[in-house]
């Protein structure tokens, strides 16, 4: 595999995702420990507490009890009192967020190479049609290059880094522990999931359409930063007064990142817990009532622009790629509809800096202008896509291509891509981002074709770009005379109508030998190695 575009991680600690319990336990559904001591009831309790409720109290559990395997060295909980320590943390979870559980939340266990035999299930298994759509897109982001599968590249995203998942709609986390038998449990990244199982049952999370990238990586902006507010407020209050289970020791296992499609799938991670934030400061400048971040659930982000810039709402403009290829080539279909996606502003923010977190590779967006000073952020605001407005990537075929190959079939597709701008400035602003990832990928121009290039490594063949007014449009093929056949009129005779020296960027590049990458954490990483999760089985149109 072409290793140019990963790079490895050391630790795998416990993550956070919608899909993603990162805290390996054990659990014999029904069998309780021997129960909560050493609880202290405040007088304004009420005498018959109930589980559907009562904030803070769940199946005999108050929130602030303390349980036998509280300060334990290294969190190991048996089998026979993980139980108590979930009915404790719902509670928990429930004292945090105002709102109580509908019903019991089941935790199963199984071992690390039951999961990796059956995880096909939970991911989705991506064959044949779908694997060479990935492929396309991969290549079309410049993060998956032609001698590599980018099916892999998502797989080895989370490999060994799962600790489980949540299942919404199911109400069930699932446990992936490398000892079932002595399971070590970070208890507020616990809790974070278990907010995410609150969310399914009074919001109903699994009802997103997350058809898209963009639709996906919307609302995990709120999901994924309403759990992290969840998170950091139970760590909080285990510092300052609950009785907690000793923090979870960090693992010694490694995880190959494709920092590109990383970058794609980390941005609600990333500006999810600000947008919280927002919201809670529009309700009650204190910070402390939840109804806004409540009424949000009805009202979900429509684009990953709006989480990115709290406060500002940005409906994606419908983009619909027309069909203008020839007899011999036709949009890729999977499940019997054409293979389309939408990035949105979050994956061109990717692509421009995905190579940021590299720093043996230049990227059109630096790692100064990409790195926030607090570790495990990164600033999604750039003014190369800060106008993007909608997009639509199609893939098309060659007649004959054979799924049978998905890597060697995606080197013989092309693509049309096709996004909108707030403005014609806007449009122009992108296309200097997007000439200047070319020119870093080797692009050569093509004489006597108008704004048309090629690259010889890597990402092989013909590019060709298009302005019009609010539109840039990308067409690629294997070879400059099949970009008109994959488009009409891709690659006319002329001289290039797009002059680089008419825009202006406010964004750099950067391609050091510094070995380090300033404000980029271990935890930020596996987080987005939870996060691809979401991606990889969102249910599609």
């Amino acid at each position: 595999m072409n290793s140019r575009r990963t790079r490895t991680v050391v630790a795998l600690l416990a993550v956070s995702s919608i899909l993603l319990l990162a805290a390996a336990g054990g659990a014999v559904p029904g069998l309780l420990s021997a129960g909560p001591f050493g609880g202290d009831a405040t007088a304004d309790r009420p005498d018959d507490p109930t589980t559907e409720e009562t904030v803070g109290y769940v199946e005999g559990y108050w929130h602030d009890d303390e349980l036998a395997v509280d300060d334990r060295e290294g969190a190991v909980v048996e089998d026979d009192e993980l139980e108590a320590v979930v009915y404790r943390s719902m509670a928990r979870v429930e004292e945090i967020r105002g709102l109580t559980f509908d019903e019991e939340v089941s935790v199963d266990v199984v071992t690390r190479a039951e999961f990796e035999e059956n995880n096909s299930e939970v991911f989705g298994a991506a064959d044949g049609d779908e694997r060479i759509r990935l492929n396309v897109e991969g290549e079309a982001l410049f993060a998956v290059d032609n001698e590599t599968d980018a099916t892999d590249e998502r797989d080895a995203l989370y490999g060994g880094a799962v600790g489980g998942y949540y299942e919404p709609g199911t109400d069930r986390v699932v446990v992936v522990s490398d000892d079932v038998d002595e399971p070590s449990v970070d208890e507020p990244v616990l809790g974070h999931e278990l907010g995410h199982a609150l969310q399914d049952q009074r919001f109903d999370i699994g009802s997103y359409n997350r058809s898209t990238v963009d639709r996906d990586n919307a609302k995990n902006g709120l999901v994924e930063g309403d759990a992290t507010r969840i998170e950091t407020e139970y760590e909080t209050r285990c510092e300052a007064g609950w009785s907690c289970l000793d923090a979870a020791a960090s693992g010694d296992g490694s995880a190959n990142l494709n920092w590109v499609l990383y970058a794609t799938i980390f941005q609600p991670y990333s500006d999810g817990p600000d947008y919280v934030e927002h919201l809670l400061g529009t309700d009650d400048p204190s910070g402390d009532d939840w109804g806004a971040v409540d009424a949000a659930y009805d009202d979900p982000p429509a684009s990953s622009s709006e989480v990115i810039r709290p406060g500002t709402e940005r409906e994606p403009a419908g983009v619909d790629v027309e069909d203008r290829s020839n007899e011999s080539w036709s949009q890729l279909e999977v499940d019997g509809e054409p293979a389309t996606e939408t990035y949105g502003e979050a994956g061109l923010v990717a692509m421009f800096a995905g190579d940021a977190l590299d720093s043996l590779e230049p990227s059109v967006i630096d790692r100064e202008s990409f790195l926030t000073e607090r570790t495990g952020e990164y600033d999604y605001d750039h003014s190369y896509t800060d106008g993007w407005a909608g997009d639509e990537l199609v893939t098309y075929v060659p007649d004959g291509a054979s799924a049978d190959d998905p890597t060697a079939a995606a080197d013989r597709s092309g693509y049309v891509w096709e996004t909108e701008w707030t403005s014609s400035e806007e449009a122009e602003q992108f296309l200097a981002g997007y000439r200047e990832q070319l020119e870093l990928e080797g692009a050569d121009p093509v004489a006597d074709r108008r704004d048309t290039y090629v690259i010889d490594e890597e990402f092989p063949g013909a590019y060709y770009l298009e302005h019009d007014g609010e539109t840039v449009t990308i067409v690629h093929a294997p070879t400059v005379a099949e970009l008109s056949a994959v488009d009409e009129g891709a690659a006319p005779s002329g001289e290039d109508e797009i002059d680089p020296e008419d825009v202006d960027s406010n964004d750099g590049t950067t391609g050091d030998d510094d070995e380090t990458i300033p404000g980029f954490g271990v935890p930020a990483a596996l987080v987005a190695v939870a996060a691809v999760v979401a991606v990889a089985i969102r249910a599609r149109d």
